[in-house]
């Protein structure tokens, strides 16, 4: 028998609790997802944790655990993975934060100043690129230096520093923001004459009269130092790629040694090139001998932080009618053996706007050990189920030893 192939779907923040809206529904159970449907009926629908109990749920921590890290060993910080992903240079010694451009009210003073949207409409990344310049122009030192990511994403990494606990701007949106400013006075001080700089920018008077917010303060979190992470072939003895729009996925791969493949107009919202990414993941495994691909799609975990029940919907029937059944499709007509793993890292549920520990569903199918069943894939059917991984890493085991 020919040698598997290995898919994982990864719909961020995918999962969530059940609205009123929806009938007691989930958005997961209440989008149309024929493809993840047939899958659990032919496959394994299950639960796994991939935050440890102790771990803020990050998408940096729930990652690596979906890839079969354990992230209570090898997790030393978000905005490290993020830099490895732009080429950022990294000492031992030097502290890395993530570095928002976000949207705060303007009419009061500072601290007072209320967080309307942790990623300032979505600024695209040429807008971003020119707010960071400033930033560096007006505060680089030799012991701090800003670098420009994607969207509202960016790097600061400050030299020899330490690390510090900061607040993540999506965990407070409409909140004041006096009680979850930095303690340390360099990154206070920056933040709040960052406002200065920025709200006045030409881009973000641009941005004003076309009716989009502005990126007019910086926002520090998510510190940590350069990560060491096992070559993925090394430890799984299979070559995989990584199609995602983020920083965070790619810097993952960069560090575990993947392949990282860039897809046209994929761009980490709703707009996002869902079918790109299926025709650049089935090439990989297809036409270029690669043994898995990892495909992220950020638009569930976006909208749920915007709050938007339709437009999260939305993202979930797009990856499943442009990305899951599309694959399933070409892999069978392909007749090479196959497994696929779809599945959120995380909830991100719509009345909270921000993301949760809760145990995630996922489903498993193997192409040479179909069942056949009526299946459904959500949060309900998961729990169902009684198959519970509370160490979410050994779930890439599963898809791996079958």
């Amino acid at each position: 028998m020919e040698e598997l192939k290995y898919i994982i779907v990864l719909g961020d923040g995918m999962s969530g609790l059940p609205l009123e809206a929806l009938g007691g529904q989930t958005t997961l159970e209440y989008a149309r997802t024929p493809a993840m449907d047939l899958l659990a009926g032919k496959g394994e629908v299950g639960l796994a944790c991939m935050v440890p109990p102790d771990m803020k749920p990050g998408s940096d921590v729930a990652n690596l655990s979906v890839l079969g890290y354990d992230p209570a060993k090898c997790y030393t910080g978000r905005s490290p993975l993020e830099a490895l992903s732009i080429g950022v240079p990294m000492e031992a010694s030097d502290a890395i934060y993530r570095c928002n451009l976000v949207t705060l009210t303007e009419e009061e003073p500072y601290p007072q100043k209320r967080i309307l949207d942790h990623s300032a409409d979505e600024i695209s990344t040429q807008e971003a690129a020119q707010l960071i310049q400033a930033v560096n122009d007006e505060f680089s030192s030799e012991t701090l230096r800003f670098y420009a990511g994607t969207s509202y994403r960016h790097i600061a990494v400050w030299k020899n520093g330490t690390i510090l606990d900061m607040e993540a701007p999506h965990d407070h949106l409409g909140e004041m923001i006096e009680n979850y400013l930095p303690q340390h006075k360099m990154f206070r001080e920056i933040m709040e004459r960052s406002y200065a700089v920025l709200n006045t920018h030409p881009i973000n008077l641009r941005r004003a009269k076309e009716g989009k917010r502005k990126a007019n303060s910086l926002w520090f979190w998510g510190g940590g130092v350069r990560p060491e992470l096992e070559n993925f072939y090394a430890k799984t003895g299979l070559h995989g790629a990584m199609i995602s729009a983020v920083d965070l996925l790619k810097g993952i791969a960069v560090g575990t040694g993947m392949e990282v493949i860039t897809v046209l107009g994929a761009n980490g919202s709703l707009d996002t090139n869902y079918a790109g990414k299926a025709a650049a993941g089935l090439d990989a495994l297809l036409n270029r001998d690669m043994d898995l691909v990892f495909i992220h799609v950020e638009a569930p975990d976006e909208m749920g932080h915007q709050g938007s029940v339709p437009h999260k919907i939305q993202s979930i029937e797009e990856i499943d009618r442009k990305i899951v059944g599309p694959m399933y499709e070409a892999m069978q007509a392909s007749g090479i053996p196959f497994r696929m793993l779809v599945l959120p890292d995380h909830p991100t549920p719509i009345s909270l706007r921000t993301h949760t520990k809760e145990p995630v569903p996922y489903v498993l199918y193997d192409s040479t050990r179909e069942r056949k069943k009526i299946g459904c894939y959500n949060e309900k059917e998961g729990e169902a189920s009684g198959i519970y991984f509370s160490d979410g890493f050994r779930l890439m085991e599963r898809l791996i030893e079958g």
